[in-house]
């Protein structure tokens, strides 16, 4: 696979995060670790299927152990510690620090082998969280001291999820069929915190079941399997600032399903992500 063509394959990642906030609304009451329980047991099932139909799961046999522990620390460490952030600090506030990981891609990315980081790609990387931060903050009431805990899980849910993504790089090699391990690995660990931290509580309608299965299929099953793909293989740099556009394209779903209310800021954050992702594209060139 080329590497213009991996990176077109990463951007469906974003694409499919993008219906995250939708299909999570419409799961609701489901707690989070139970949610994520459900969701990454679809996700784990969808590829298993897939690895069944394809290669067969002898390939699974071949990818060490440590890599196993590596997908699923990432998987489940982000979102154990994204959930933990947005308990114990405003959700608005922790989830803009959360949001730093594309840009520590970008940064990160520099320290790989064969890779460049030129001015264009920090540039373009900042311009676009600046763009992500009118989104996210939008119902903002500010930062508080009695959240810093929080606000340093969502710093750690950063670096985590940044770390994999830039890590994963350094395994080239290994099929991206071992991301159907860290998905059922991650199901059952979420089911632990759930079992610990939580009541059970399932969806109240049709609807409700639906948007699991959405997600699984997915912000929460597909999506990590085409970014493995393109994080491995594609454009590491322009990905992490194209990731900007989650938020944004996440808002507009919401506009046209009716939950949220367009905006000027809405315009103005899409003006500065494309421009952001523009820059970091012509770097790349």
């Amino acid at each position: 696979m080329t590497r213009s063509k991996a990176t077109l394959v990463g951007f469906g990642a974003v694409l499919l995060w993008a219906l995250l906030a939708l299909f999570t609304v419409g799961s609701a009451p489901v707690p989070p670790f139970q949610l994520a329980a459900m969701c990454f047991a679809v996700g784990g099932t969808l590829g298993a299927v897939w690895i069944g139909v394809t290669t067969g799961f002898s390939v699974l046999r071949e990818v060490s152990w440590r890599v196993y522990l590596f997908g699923t620390l990432g998987l489940f460490g982000y979102h154990a510690l994204y959930f933990s952030a947005l308990r114990m600090a405003p959700a608005a506030e922790a989830g803009l620090i959360a949001y730093l990981w594309p840009l520590m891609i970008v940064l990160f990315s520099g320290l790989l082998p064969g890779e460049h980081l030129r001015p264009l790609h920090v540039i373009g990387a900042l311009i676009s969280f600046a763009g992500a931060a009118l989104i996210v903050l939008g119902g903002a009431a500010g930062f508080s001291a009695q959240a810093l805990p929080g606000y340093g899980l969502a710093l750690l849910c950063a670096l985590t999820w940044s770390g994999y993504s830039v890590l994963s790089r350094r395994l080239g090699d290994t099929p991206t069929a071992s991301v159907v391990i860290f998905c059922l690995a991650t199901a059952v660990l979420a089911l632990g915190a759930h079992l610990l931290f939580e009541d059970t509580v399932w969806p109240a309608n049709g609807l409700g079941w639906l948007s699991i299965l959405g997600l699984g299929l997915g912000p929460v099953g597909l999506a990590f399997y085409v970014w493995d793909i393109g994080v491995k293989r594609g454009d590491i740099q322009l990905l992490g600032v194209a990731s900007y556009g989650a938020p944004l394209l996440s808002t507009l779903v919401l506009i046209l399903a009716g939950i949220a209310a367009p905006s000027l800021s809405l315009l103005v954050a899409g003006v500065l992500i494309t421009v952001g992702a523009v820059m970091a594209a012509r770097a790349g060139n």
